[in-house]
């Protein structure tokens, strides 16, 4: 397992380095600038931003001197943010996105793997077909189409919660944009789930479960639960950088102070580094959930272990 640990952890430096060398030269590859303005800078203003910033060296020399930074730790100065560098930022909003993130995946773990179970032990019955019609409404309908709905129907009109904000990270600023974003990837592990239990419920094993008399639930959850989940640990990974990077609407959506905001805010005013910086991290992020899910795999099933 080690092993498994030190050959992922190595090759998660090349697929870095090619992800930010994208980014990098994609970024500065579309027409304009940082700091094109509709109103025109003096030409002596201009030159000391570009110098400040590098902007006036080659392409080449500005992406070894970004590379010889962040070996350093340093992701560079924000360019809209003025009093800000990028360490600063990621720093202040990525609590709020793992925050949010981590209670939208367990509501969604939680949730999900209940629905997909009861309608696995219904299965073509009405709570069966009830569980996946909510289920397609969950991953058909977009956070965006969610999000207002529920803000009209319990902020605006029942008045139960905050429209929007974070407020210190109290529960009640946490309930609507956790509920928005963890409802599609609810309905995806409930189909997930059932598909997998009814699978498995089918094994030569668990016919000879029940032949030896055992109880339905006795069968399902001691027998049947833990192969089951083996499909849903697998989701687990593209699940966690799903959430992630969909926080980046709910924050606009909620006014949340998260990281996903200062990407938008980032791409729309072409903070280069500011940019570059959250793409790292969300790189880092995918590969270590990845990892994570791969370890939590062998640990359910030991025969991949063995192989």
């Amino acid at each position: 397992m080690i092993s498994l640990v030190v050959r992922r952890l190595l090759w998660g430096i090349p697929v870095l380095w090619l992800i930010l060398t994208l980014t990098f030269f994609l970024l500065r590859a579309a027409p304009g600038g940082p700091f094109d303005q509709e109103r025109q800078l003096s030409p002596q203003v201009e030159q000391l931003i570009n110098s400040k910033y590098r902007l006036d060296q080659p392409l080449s020399e500005q992406y070894l001197s970004y590379l010889s930074d962040l070996l350093q730790g340093d992701l560079g100065p924000s360019f809209q943010y003025a009093d800000f560098t990028v360490n600063e930022l990621i720093s202040l909003g990525l609590p709020v996105s793992l925050e949010l993130g981590f209670y939208a995946l367990l509501l969604a773990l939680l949730l999900g793997v209940g629905l997909g179970l009861v309608a696995a032990a219904q299965a073509n019955r009405w709570p069966d077909l009830v569980a996946m019609l909510v289920a397609v409404i969950g991953i058909s309908t977009p956070n965006f189409v969610i999000a207002p709905l529920l803000i009209l129907g319990l902020s605006v009109h029942a008045g139960w919660l905050p429209v929007g904000g974070w407020g210190d990270g109290q529960w009640q600023h946490l309930i609507l944009p956790v509920l928005t974003l963890s409802l599609p990837f609810i309905a995806a592990v409930a189909r997930i789930t059932r598909s997998a239990v009814l699978e498995v419920m089918s094994q030569p094993f668990i016919q000879t479960a029940r032949a030896k008399g055992l109880s339905a639930s006795h069968v399902l959850f001691k027998h049947g639960l833990r192969p089951a989940m083996l499909p849903v640990v697998s989701y687990l990974g593209p699940a966690a950088v799903g959430l992630m990077t969909g926080s980046v609407v709910i924050e606009q959506i909620f006014g949340l102070p998260g990281m996903g905001r200062y990407f938008v805010q980032g791409a729309l005013n072409r903070d280069y580094t500011l940019v570059l910086g959250v793409v790292l991290v969300i790189g880092l992020m995918m590969l270590l959930f990845n990892l994570l899910v791969d370890l939590l795999y062998r640990l359910i099933d030991p025969r991949v272990a063995s192989r």
